[in-house]
């Protein structure tokens, strides 16, 4: 059943997509759904308050971790069972919430990797970063996983009440796979398709190269 799952939509400055973002889920039959906006600066809130779906903003912004905190925080005090976490730019196709749903059956954790299947459609620059996130991911954590730097996830429950977000940035999905590492959590990687737009390449933010070595100086900072 949906009645229990909460999509959860960290966002920043997605005033362009976001509407589309939330139709296209609502058409796969899911209306729980949460926008956390980071303080855009542009119309993201007002836009996702139109579509009628819940929104919290922070006052400032903080960063992709702690948004996603912030909706994962929500999901408990609100007693969801399940939880999606979806990327906002309209990079993750919402044909694929049930995929993962479908395996919170049997693992606490589902990713939605972009780095099993066919990886023909995903820019050389993309599969080196995911490829070094991994990498530092298991270095730091001691999980290994094809796509460490995934938005697309799936908890349970268990993992709902057991993962605690504390890097605000982008390390915060490596942090995930240590929690999942660190409370025993069982996980398991699905493929979904990626859409790649001009907007989503364009916004300057989030994956690269250079954001990977960026990881591991805070990993060795807070370590």
């Amino acid at each position: 059943m949906s009645k229990d799952v909460l999509i959860i939509l960290p966002a920043f400055n997605e005033g362009k997509v976001i509407s589309s973002v939330i139709s296209d889920i609502r058409k796969e039959g899911y209306e729980n759904i949460l926008v956390v906006d980071d303080c855009s600066s542009d119309n993201t809130f007002n836009v996702s308050s139109s579509c009628g779906v819940n929104v919290v903003k922070h006052p400032i912004n903080r960063g992709a971790g702690a948004a996603t905190a912030t909706g994962i925080e929500y999901a408990k005090r609100a007693g969801f069972e399940r939880i999606v976490l979806m990327d906002s730019d309209g990079q993750h196709s919402p044909k694929d919430i049930k995929k993962l749903l479908v395996e919170l059956d049997n693992f606490d954790v589902v990713i939605g990797s972009r780095m099993v299947g066919d990886l023909k459609s995903m820019p050389v620059q993309r599969k080196l970063a995911n490829k070094i996130g991994s990498l530092v991911t298991f270095f730091f954590f001691g999980k290994f996983v094809h796509d460490s730097q995934s938005g697309f996830k799936a908890f349970n429950r268990r993992a709902i009440d057991c993962i605690n977000i504390t890097f605000d940035r982008y390390e915060f999905c490596s942090e995930i796979i240590g929690e999942i590492y660190n409370h025993s959590l069982n996980v398991k990687e699905v493929p979904i398709k990626v859409l790649y737009s001009k907007h989503s390449m364009g916004k300057g933010h989030g994956q690269s190269i250079s954001n990977g070595f960026k990881m591991i100086v805070k990993f060795l900072m807070r370590g």
